[in-house]
């Protein structure tokens, strides 16, 4: 009979607290590694993909001037007069906010969002020093001397004649103001509708049915089942389409007006294209296959409900563009818009749907003139709207600002391996100013990121300052995106932070490209 020795040790562990220990150690070990690789890997992605910029921007003394955070201190000002005892009991005072200020079209700060032709950009003007300066939020004049009118807009760059064109939405008319006591004379069976990132309300007492509601100031009111409800009000001013314009420039500062190139439909009422109906941020890509121009728009009627795309084409960049069709993209809504033209020729529509509540994107067919069968749906459920897209060193960037109306709202950049996803969120890449300036992407909305060739890592953000009160008078916000150093959110699938660089928007009240800059 076999003896066994007492005294030796065993070669199998049993399940006590040693054999918890030694497991975990291997696991805590794995991980460990994994992270010691994670962190190598970024680096050494870090130092290829942001070498360049930092050896670009350490020979260009310029740009390290572009970087550097600059600060704002606005005060508010103190109310005008005292409030009486009455008002005050009723309304109950509360803490005047920059926000406030800024979309108070009375306020004593007007100038300093809005500010007036004095200080106007005039490219035809002897600046002495100050040529091909941007100054954003100030009045941009074109080679005629009138305001730009390119509103939510996008950039094409014409390789054959090396000319940038700037086409927007064309806001040179009166904007339309809902009665202004609609708000106040909501009746107790208003009815209310929620829709997008706006409400609705028929007003019975004033007789107006006040479209495209959006979030100040609350209210209440009832819904058609005299359910109480509170609504958040802020008047949407319509103003008539006129066309989308477009602009012509070499130096991204010179703008020369070449006109309306895809004007309204003045007396057919039922034409997408009406004046009473909503035609917005209109982007145009070329196709070298056909040797056309194709522009892509938010088409939508003046109640906001048909929520669709509209397609135009052109045998030049100038126009005159004819007008194709409208539809819901895969049978979808869609509302903000942008079109993404990629390296290798494909374009992509990307659109806010399902009551802006997410964002769609898929590829257009070859012609561009369609969308395919193929789309993604990202950002669900995060309520983004306006997206940006560009592409750095094969990773896919996206600005998109939040769901506020003509309130300005925090902007995030996204960041993708492929275009069709799984697209990650950064952060807010907003730089300097202060904490209401990050907070509200410097007091505007995203529309377009500009590449800049010959300067890797360098973009101009394109954004639109609104101005609800006035809507010509909404102004542009133009300031420099670079592409660098790490980003400012770790995200959950992975250990750490991601292997795409940070994006980072920088405020400026006065800001130009390098001197030696060309197309």
């Amino acid at each position: 009979m076999r003896m066994r020795n007492k005294y030796r040790k065993p070669t199998t562990f049993p399940c006590n607290a040693g054999s918890r220990c030694s497991t975990s150690t291997v696991i805590w070990s794995l991980v460990a590694f994994l992270l010691m690789a994670h962190l190598f890997s970024l680096v050494s992605h870090r130092e290829g993909a942001g070498g360049q910029i930092q050896l670009h921007t350490s020979h260009h003394p310029l740009f390290r001037e572009l970087v550097e955070v600059e600060e704002e201190n606005i005060q508010i000002p103190p109310p005008k007069g005292k409030r009486s005892p009455r008002a005050t009991k009723r309304r109950p005072k509360r803490t005047t906010t920059l926000i406030d200020e800024f979309l108070d079209e009375n306020s004593q700060l007007r100038h300093v969002f809005f500010p007036d032709m004095k200080t106007a950009i005039n490219p035809m003007k002897d600046n002495g020093n100050d040529s091909f300066y941007y100054y954003p939020g100030r009045i941009w004049l074109d080679t005629e001397g009138a305001p730009i009118q390119a509103h939510g807009g996008g950039m094409l760059y014409d390789e054959s004649s090396r000319t940038y064109y700037w086409y927007g939405e064309y806001k040179d008319g009166p904007t339309y103001h809902v009665h202004k006591k609609g708000a106040a004379r909501l009746s107790s069976n208003a009815r209310v509708c929620m829709g997008n990132s706006a409400q609705f309300a028929f007003c019975e007492n004033s007789a107006v049915y006040v479209a495209w509601i959006k979030t100040t100031e609350v209210y209440i009111g009832h819904d058609a089942e005299n359910v109480m409800i509170s609504i958040k009000l802020q008047e949407h001013e319509p103003v008539d389409i006129i066309g989308v314009g477009c602009y012509s420039s070499k130096d991204l500062w010179t703008w020369k007006n070449e006109g309306i190139v895809l004007p309204a439909e003045e007396t057919n009422e039922t034409h997408d294209l009406h004046k009473s109906n909503v035609l917005e941020r209109p982007k145009v890509v070329y196709n070298e296959n056909t040797g056309k121009y194709v522009m892509w728009m938010h088409i939508d009627d003046c109640n906001y409900t048909k929520a669709s795309v509209g397609v135009a084409i052109s045998d030049y960049p100038t126009g005159p563009f004819d007008y194709l069709y409208s539809k819901r993209p895969h049978g979808f809504e869609s509302r903000d818009m942008t079109i993404f033209k990629d390296t290798d020729g494909v374009a992509y529509l990307v659109y806010s749907s399902e009551d802006n509540s997410e964002l769609h994107i898929g590829p257009l067919t070859s012609d561009y003139l369609d969308v395919t069968n193929v789309y993604r749906r990202i950002l669900v459920g995060q309520h983004r709207e306006a997206p940006a897209l560009f592409k750095h060193e094969g990773t896919y960037y996206m600005i998109t600002s939040g769901c506020t109306g003509w309130a300005p709202n925090e902007a995030l950049a996204h960041a993708a391996e492929s275009i069709m996803g799984p697209w990650e969120t950064m952060g807010n890449p907003c730089i300097g100013g202060n904490k209401v300036f990050r907070l509200t992407t410097f007091f505007a909305q995203s529309t377009y990121v500009i590449p800049l060739s010959g300067l890797p890592g360098s973009y101009i953000f394109m954004a639109d300052r609104w101005n609800p009160a006035d809507l010509r008078e909404s102004r542009y916000i133009w300031l420099p995106l670079i592409v660098g150093g790490p980003a400012d959110r770790p995200l959950e699938y992975n250990f750490g932070f991601p292997l795409w660089s940070r994006v980072s928007i920088y405020w400026h009240k006065k800001w130009r490209l390098p001197p030696r800059w060309s197309v």
